[in-house]
């Protein structure tokens, strides 16, 4: 366990690794928008991320192992970011996300087909515990429906 980590936990070590809104949006980005290089990052997200802060992000997601960082041969001075096995796995969790928001945030009606178009059908597993939670939390759920 890393000294950053606080717990074993799947959920906490994830968290602890992309948790934080930026290095989901820098995600989000270099997969759905396909933005490989830092300067794409910086300057086409509608969030306004600093670059102090998306060169630390990437550096994280690089130690990581979710990105690889190489040089471009068409410049120099350049480096491209890719996407590692580890990144690629990621896309339900970012699709799962997307889907949440386009049905229960006021999102953009033309971003939010997007994240529609990648919807499935939710696991019998995940719906089993989707059931048992309502059930238990039922004053809530029907306080929140009102």
């Amino acid at each position: 366990m890393a000294v950053t980590d606080r717990s074993d936990c799947p959920v906490n070590l994830a968290v602890e690794l992309f948790g934080d809104r930026w290095t989901l949006l820098i995600l989000r980005d270099m997969i759905f928008a396909d933005r490989r290089y830092f300067r794409e990052l910086l300057r086409e997200s509608d969030e306004k991320i600093t670059s102090s802060i998306l060169a630390d992000r990437l550096e994280r997601l690089v130690s990581a192992g979710i990105v690889t960082r190489s040089g471009d041969p068409g410049h120099k001075q350049k480096s491209v970011y890719h996407l590692t096995e580890r990144g690629i796995d990621l896309v339900p969790v970012l699709a799962t996300i997307g889907q949440w928001g386009a049905t229960h945030c006021p999102a953009d009606p033309a971003k939010a087909a997007s994240a529609r178009e990648l919807a499935y059908e939710t696991p019998s597993s995940w719906q089993a515990l989707m059931d048992e939670l309502r059930r238990r939390h039922e004053t809530v759920c029907d306080d929140d429906a009102g």
